[in-house]
């Protein structure tokens, strides 16, 4: 697997509940808040990975869900 969007994806999510963890534990508010505007950053730099992304698929919505595929109407 070498999806850099799934990284930054995972990265950024360990990164923000880290956060939430060290407020639980009273750190000084100035680190919360320097961390909460890294965390802000990675998230508009993980959104833009995700949108740029190269992902290439012959699906298309007729084609619906993988899971439950769309029934053809019998008339």
């Amino acid at each position: 697997m070498n999806n850099k969007a799934i990284l930054w994806m995972i990265f950024t999510t360990a990164f923000l509940i880290l956060i939430t963890i060290l407020s639980s534990y009273n750190v000084t508010f100035k680190w919360i808040f320097s961390l909460v505007i890294l965390g802000q950053a990675f998230l508009i730099i993980t959104v833009y990975k995700v949108l740029k992304d190269d992902y290439k698929t012959a699906l298309t919505f007729k084609d619906g869900y993988q899971d439950h595929p769309i029934e053809k109407e019998i008339e």
